[in-house]
């Protein structure tokens, strides 16, 4: 078992901020246990944000602004060398649980509405740990982990309470989304329920913002610990953004990023007004604020990674190297950057710990406990991290056992990082690099020759130097055989451990037209049925079933009197 963080949190009036004076709940001269324990833990606020690229915040240069971010960030820790997944449900897969995409049978693609496919119920989450802990969880944003049947929705996977949306994408507006001819739906949500009523056709950003606000001030962080996870639609396309927004950018001749620009400056000034809310109710001094985003950002919508390689749905860096920061009274090294290997599933583990949870060895975690590392500067305890082994992706056409030194197959997709050394096989995804440049243009693809490289038609296998060559540039796999063959050996032993791949066929019944019009569980397992059917035989036989056969009785007496 990983060692426990030790580490101790600030008590007293000093850390409760502006709460202390509320007069809402009743002071008492002794606080209660429960009390005393919930003001030695930190209350965490996750910010999960969807599809910004490695670009698209100013500390990192980019023409976007983010005052917010760029200053919490900097009062913070930078994590520089943090990882996360190129596609949405599989980082937010492996932050609910702490386990690598192999381990839970979500290694291809993401879960997809018309799927009966969800986060698998054997895992337990981050939500429920911390409720064991004795937390107060809630969720607002996009889940993206499945909703086919009941047991998949947020609030029966360790959230008290849940507002936003289930699928992936979504109009802003509207919260309608479409998945083919024929099948479109609302997509909106508060606990279990369609949440028509809440609905003002407000932008989801700011609606989202609000309802966190919200929580925050109808609970107590005297009395009990908090957990929010906030998983913003933005900036994922469609690009939709308030036309206050869009006038800061008139200078960005592109319209995808001038939207998308938007977007992200809508993004930053809601993140300012949770983190006032979080001084105003009392909370900030004894908080942790985790802020990420999913994948990398998408050109064709606007994202832009540069100078890393590749897109989102791409193990390039651009894919999968994401910005992230910590900010916190409670970090011992502020205003600093954090190079160590730092993984979406280590905020499992890191989290459960800081709550004084406990990581039982059952969960056979693949994350790390990572606070020390954030924290104080110390080594991560990461050296390693499986990006993904996704058997059922397009296999490459030059890839082979022979490529792989009869160690791995590299027609199958799979990358792996160990150290300074990443090495990718099969097909990795669209690996160009995509300058600033060419979001000066209307057209994204006039300037794309530019930086294309063409070398790499008919490989199979890649090794870089991330350490040295960050940006993918100088492949090392002829010149270092010996390391490709270390790192294949190590696919092939992960490969051993993973379960089977979770990626069921289209199911009709959960088109929204069979479901009043709105995304939501249409699956029924044989204990629901027959539950369902008890219900209407009760139903039948105490209330319609009796009407029915008084109106029989009565029609054939009516009938007997005319003959």
């Amino acid at each position: 078992p990983r060692p426990r963080v030790a580490f101790c949190f600030p008590a007293g009036p000093c850390a409760m901020g502006p709460s202390t004076t509320r007069t809402r709940f009743p002071s008492v001269a002794v606080p209660p246990e429960h009390v005393r324990r919930a003001a030695g833990r930190p209350h965490i606020v996750f910010i999960l944000v969807d599809d910004q690229g490695f670009r698209d915040v100013g500390y990192h240069g980019s023409e976007i602004k983010t005052p917010t971010l760029d200053r919490l960030a900097a009062q913070g820790v930078k994590l520089e060398n943090y990882y996360v997944q190129p596609l949405c449900s599989p980082s937010r897969s492996q932050l609910m649980t702490g386990r690598y995409q192999i381990h839970t049978g979500l290694q291809h693609s993401i879960i997809r509405a018309t799927q009966p496919n969800c986060l698998p119920l054997e895992n337990v989450t981050l939500p429920q740990k911390l409720q064991q802990a004795g937390y107060s969880t809630h969720m607002v944003g996009k889940w993206h982990l499945g909703f086919y049947k009941r047991g998949c929705l947020p609030t029966q996977r360790g959230f008290d309470t849940f507002f936003g949306s289930l699928l992936g994408s979504g109009d802003y507006y509207s919260h309608y989304k479409c998945e083919g001819p024929g099948m479109c739906g609302y997509d909106l949500y508060e606990g279990e329920e369609a949440a028509w009523e809440q609905d003002r056709g407000m932008y989801s950003t700011v609606m989202f913002t609000r309802k966190a606000v919200g929580i925050l001030a109808n609970h107590d962080p005297r009395r009990q610990p908090l957990f929010l996870y906030l998983a913003y639609q933005a900036v994922h396309s469609p690009l939709q953004a308030p036309a206050r927004y869009l006038e800061r950018y008139k200078a960005i001749p592109n319209p995808h990023r001038r939207k998308y620009a938007a977007m992200v400056s809508c993004l930053d000034e809601a993140v300012h007004n949770l983190t006032l809310a979080l001084k105003r109710y009392g909370y900030y001094d004894n908080t942790v604020i985790v802020y990420s985003s999913d994948n990398g950002g998408q050109p064709l919508a606007g994202g832009s990674n540069w100078p890393l390689r590749g897109s989102k749905a791409t193990y390039w860096e651009g894919g999968i190297r994401a910005v992230g920061f910590v900010h916190s009274p409670l970090l011992v090294n502020k205003g600093t950057k954090c190079r160590s290997l730092v993984h979406i599933t280590d905020w499992f583990p890191t989290l459960v710990t800081l709550g004084e949870g406990t990581i039982d060895e059952d969960l056979n975690l693949d994350g790390y406990d990572v606070w020390e590392a954030i924290s104080e500067g110390r080594p991560s305890p990461r050296q390693d991290i499986l990006h993904n082994i996704d058997p059922i992706y397009v296999k490459a056409k030059n890839g082979s056992w022979k490529a792989g030194y009869g160690l791995w197959n590299t027609a199958v997709q799979a990358a792996l990082r160990v150290g300074h050394w990443k090495l990718l096989t099969g097909v990795p995804g669209y690996s160009d690099w995509v300058p600033p440049q060419t979001f000066s243009n209307q057209r994204l693809t006039n300037r794309w020759h530019n930086e294309r490289v063409r070398w790499d038609r008919g490989k199979s296998v890649w090794l870089f130097n991330i350490s040295a060559d960050p940006y993918e540039r100088a492949d090392l796999s002829q010149r270092y055989p010996h390391v490709v063959k270390k790192m294949l050996m190590r696919l092939a032993q992960y490969n051993r451990t993973a379960v089977p791949v979770r990626y069921p066929s289209k199911d009709l019944r959960s088109n929204p037209l069979y479901n009043g019009g709105v995304w939501g569980p249409w699956f029924k397992d044989e204990r629901e049925r027959q539950e369902e059917e008890e219900q209407y035989r009760n139903l039948f036989g105490n209330h319609l079933g009796r009407r029915k056969w008084i109106k029989k009785l009565r029609n054939r007496k009516s009938k007997r009197k005319t003959e």
